[in-house]
């Protein structure tokens, strides 16, 4: 079950470390988008410290995902990105929700695994 753990928490990770450099560097290419969705997109362009933010805490929050002993904050850090992952699937996109919802469980799968390590912040 460790092995199986291990796996499962590097391949999240990795998709959102690819994710935030994605971000960042623009090397995957972006399907058309048309109708709500563009309009949503043209508006989160027009923050511009808004998707560099994101995409910091994409990578951060993966990079700590990978390794076990930083688990629980990668968990953490990703959270709030995942719950937005959620619901901008769930309302533009709800061909995403799949993945977008097996991705959520994982970590709340961690965090419910780490529950000791947060014991503290919520005394």
């Amino acid at each position: 079950m460790k092995v199986v753990k291990f796996i499962i928490c590097l391949l999240f990770g990795l998709m959102f470390l690819n994710a935030g450099l994605d971000k960042l560097f623009h090397y995957m290419p972006m399907p058309p988008m048309e109708g709500e969705m563009a309009m949503v997109n043209q508006a989160f362009g027009t923050i511009k410290w808004l998707m560099p933010l994101v995409a910091i805490v994409e990578i951060l929050g993966g990079l700590l995902f990978i390794f076990p002993k930083t688990r629980a904050l990668g968990a953490i850090i990703i959270l709030p990105v995942m719950v937005g992952i959620v619901l901008h699937n769930a309302v533009y996109m709800p061909s995403g929700l799949g993945i977008a919802g097996v991705l959520l469980l994982v970590n709340i799968w961690i965090i419910a695994d780490n529950r000791k390590k947060y014991s503290l912040l919520v005394q």
